[in-house]
């Protein structure tokens, strides 16, 4: 039995009445384990048939379309599929969030709370590369985390920012179409996996996150846009971090509706508890403050190198999506660092910025070199040459591999998704497999 903090069962008792014991009961059990495929790199079913080849059966979650149970005594994370990014592990009931947020593609949309991320390239997946996707978080440590998995999961769309909820409201009023606030809580959803949250949790804790939530709550709004949705999620049970301040968010802004809430409850659902409220500003659309992006001091000439590369590497097709973009001004250079920018984002001058958008690669001299996060984010059908890996493991440490008569930059690819680069030289294809990630 999990050792729980008498005045949390308590409380828990005088809220759930006549099932508390049903509750009580779901901490002997297993705890439940999720994943979410990715529709930037996968298709669900070539994800389940390649899982069950590895033993690990998987059934839907019901509350989330690219939602998977896995049993407990398997470990898909260590798999090269994982590397590869199609799949997230993720705990089953955070994923309800982003359900209610139901982002559609072409919005504008931030996730504010965001790491490590599984939220946002859940937002990344619905988005399918069109609109922008900011991903915020003001822990640098951690949100050098989100752009890791921004870049693994092959996420083009985004930008990853390092900055607090206030300095985003001044620079984005009334900027978004849809914000998810997954706020900091007390974690009583962790409990059964996180016995620090257990140690940590006391009433006055409860009541602190509370506070703090509404503080991060009252900078949303002004970046929500007329007609936009909010959602406000927490992995805790704490009526006043939940309902309470839900209840709070409706009185003090009277131009919010609350539509839907959810509290997955681990002895009623699967998932080990997660609560979400949806809410639409209401107004019309008429003086958006929404400016596309000005920033021009970093932007520098793009060498011939790259285009070079453009032309070798990318089918035709791909090739002009990209030069589209650098194109129409959404080119940054950062030194030798190339990014694409995601259409619609304002300047990103004086933010603390971790991704700013997808990174192309590194102008040197006489050479361009590809970026691991452009080799994430393209599919084998976009370029001129690929590599399917026989034996993944290899790759994934840095070995070289053999590669016939290919020549030059080729995609690494896993069962069909792209893993990285190699480039191809008198039958060994040299690995550029980031040596930070190498096993």
């Amino acid at each position: 039995m999990v050792d729980l903090p008498y005045d949390y069962l308590e409380r828990v008792k005088r809220q759930l009445g006549a099932s508390y014991p049903a509750f009580l009961k779901s901490y002997e059990e297993e705890r439940t384990y999720g994943l979410r495929y990715n529709p930037l790199k996968i298709e669900k079913e070539t994800l389940r048939q390649a899982l069950s080849a590895q033993q690990i059966t998987t059934e839907q979650v019901p509350w989330a379309a690219e939602g998977l149970y896995y049993p407990a005594d398997t470990h898909p994370g260590r798999l090269p599929l994982h590397e590869a990014g199609a799949y997230y592990i993720q705990e089953p009931s955070a994923m309800v969030a982003v359900e209610l947020l139901d982002p559609q593609p072409g919005e504008s949309v931030l996730d504010l709370c965001a790491a490590p991320g599984g939220k946002s390239t859940q937002i990344a997946g619905r988005l399918q590369g069109k609109g922008l996707l900011v991903c915020n978080e003001v822990i640098s440590k951690r949100a050098k985390a989100l752009s890791s998995n921004i870049e693994r999961m092959g996420v083009t769309n985004a930008v990853v920012l390092n900055e607090t909820p206030q300095r985003l409201a001044e620079r984005f009023p009334a900027f978004f179409d849809r914000i998810l606030v997954d706020a900091p809580c007390s974690g009583e959803g962790m409990f059964r996996k996180d016995v620090q949250a257990r140690g940590e949790w006391s009433y006055a804790q409860t009541q602190l996150c509370a506070k703090r939530q509404r503080e991060i709550l009252a900078q949303a709004v002004q970046m929500l846009k007329p007609g936009g949705v909010l959602v406000y999620a927490t992995c805790t049970f704490a009526p006043q971090e939940n309902e309470q301040n839900a209840a709070w968010l409706v009185q003090e802004y009277p131009s919010l509706r609350l539509t839907a809430q959810e509290q997955i409850w681990p002895h009623l659902q699967r998932g080990e508890g997660h609560f979400a409220a949806r809410f639409i500003k209401e107004g019309t659309v008429f003086a958006q403050a929404a400016a596309e992006l000005s920033d021009r001091k970093n932007r520098g000439p793009v060498s011939e190198e790259f285009y070079q590369f453009c032309e070798q590497t990318l089918t035709a097709q791909a090739r002009e999506r990209l030069l589209e973009g650098v194109r129409s001004g959404r080119l940054a250079a950062f030194g030798e660092q190339l990014y694409l920018l995601p259409p619609g984002i304002r300047s990103l001058d004086g933010l603390k910025t971790e991704r700013a958008g997808l990174q192309l690669g590194c102008c040197k001299k006489r050479r361009f070199e590809p970026a691991h996060a452009l080799a994430m984010a393209l599919h084998p059908d976009e370029v001129s040459q690929t590599v399917e890996l026989a034996e993944p493991e290899r790759y994934l440490r840095g070995e070289q591999i053999g590669c016939g008569t290919q020549k030059g930059w080729t995609l690494v690819t896993v069962c069909g998704c792209s893993a990285g680069w190699g480039k191809a030289s008198a039958g060994v294809l040299k690995n550029h497999y980031p040596k930070g990630l190498r096993r």
